[in-house]
């Protein structure tokens, strides 16, 4: 039997459903030229363009699973959960992101607002021209916007100055609670996967209490290889997982070509001290 640990899995990316630049048929086709055989569509808070990538998934003969990654406010700060293996049917998880959504918005506006106070006008309808999905409108689209205007060079560059906590242009927002995203998942027989926790700013004792919550409302598994993630973050993380019982996924994180630091099918294999997410599937 081959090793798991070999599959090119890529369980984490988005399209323009969510805050992603290409549809959901041209990430599949540009998973499927980076060698990906294992694949997920995981939009923010949106499960509409599952069709689509699973009909263009096997029309490349890639295996297809059914994903989404859910917002989640925990403990002031923003975490993503990722549900792989959904039911994107399921009526509990789609009112559930129906209501996660909602917020957006108005969020947004307010956002424009924020940046027209320190003399960046516009912001809110130049961030709709980059918007695959109004309900969908996010900080990455605003981000598009200010690096198209010569604000900043990078959309890294946008985040720093303008957009994170702190800076003129941030706006929190309430999103789910984790067991509200664990349980929506769970309801549409998905796994719940914690995303990219590298990103997370905790202090070590928050970080513990976040993985012991996540275990106890049944959590399954943890991200250990992702774009965002350094090797030693992949060593930190597969000793989480094996701390906790949980598996192991693999995803970029991929938004559209030249954002982000790796590309479809390009990620290092996961360490083989841990059950990949995939192992029984």
């Amino acid at each position: 039997m081959p090793d798991p640990h070999t599959l090119n899995a890529d369980l984490h990316c988005h399209s323009t459903v969510s805050d992603g630049i290409l549809s959901p048929r041209a990430v599949a086709e540009r998973a499927h030229a980076g060698g990906v055989q294992l694949w997920s569509l995981t939009d923010h808070d949106e499960v509409g363009g599952q069709a689509e990538a699973r009909a263009a998934a096997e029309a490349l003969g890639m295996r297809y699973v059914p994903g989404v990654e859910i917002s989640v406010t925990w403990a002031g700060q923003t975490v993503h959960i990722v549900g792989l293996r959904i039911d994107p049917f399921c009526p509990e998880l789609i009112d559930g992101l129906a209501e996660t959504r909602s917020g957006r918005a108005r969020r947004a506006r307010d956002i424009g607002d924020a940046l027209a106070k320190v003399g960046i006008e516009g912001a809110y309808q130049g961030a709709l021209k980059h918007v695959g999905n109004p309900d969908l409108i996010s900080r990455t689209h605003f981000a598009r916007w200010l690096v198209d205007q010569g604000y900043c060079a990078t959309i890294g560059d946008v985040f720093s100055q303008y957009l994170s906590e702190g800076r003129p242009g941030y706006v929190g927002h309430r999103w789910a609670k984790l067991s509200e995203a664990i349980g929506w998942i769970r309801a549409a027989g998905g796994i719940a996967v914690m995303a990219h926790p590298g990103r997370y700013n905790y202090t070590d004792t928050q970080h513990d209490a976040l993985f012991d919550e996540f275990t106890a409302l049944g959590g399954g598994a943890v991200e250990v290889v992702t774009g965002s993630h350094t090797p030693d973050q992949y060593r930190r993380y597969a000793n989480v997982a094996s701390h906790y019982g949980l598996l192991a996924s693999r995803g970029s994180d991929f938004h559209g070509p030249g954002e982000g630091r790796v590309e479809l099918g390009a990620l290092p294999p996961l360490p083989s001290t841990v059950t990949p997410v995939w192992h029984d599937w």
